[in-house]
């Protein structure tokens, strides 16, 4: 059972460094802007949503184009999150080797 030992080995080892990768995430800021830099919003890189700022003037404009500017803010930086949590998780998970998997 040699080969159970290594996977459980591996499997703990991936485990502490997805630890380690949620904790440099969550320190990680990611700054997102739209509407010209009127609707700013920042999240950690664990998708946490951290801040959100609106410029005064902008919030004379039509209430549409203010959701709209908003919600592309907001869905950015959701995206942006999501994005540099896979690109961290793939790393890890490069170096998993499944017995009799690929």
């Amino acid at each position: 059972m040699a080969g159970v030992g290594k996977l459980l080995k591996q499997a703990q080892k991936m485990q502490r460094q997805i630890e380690t990768m949620q904790a440099s995430l969550a320190a990680r800021e990611i700054d997102v802007s739209s509407g010209g830099g009127a609707v700013q919003v920042k999240v950690n890189g664990a998708g946490k949503f951290l801040a959100l700022k609106l410029d005064p003037e902008f919030l004379k404009e039509d209430a549409a184009v203010v959701q709209d500017a908003i919600l592309n803010a907001v869905q950015e930086a959701a995206t942006k999150a999501k994005e540099l949590n896979d690109s961290e998780m793939q790393k890890i998970s490069a170096g998993f080797q499944m017995p009799g998997m690929f």
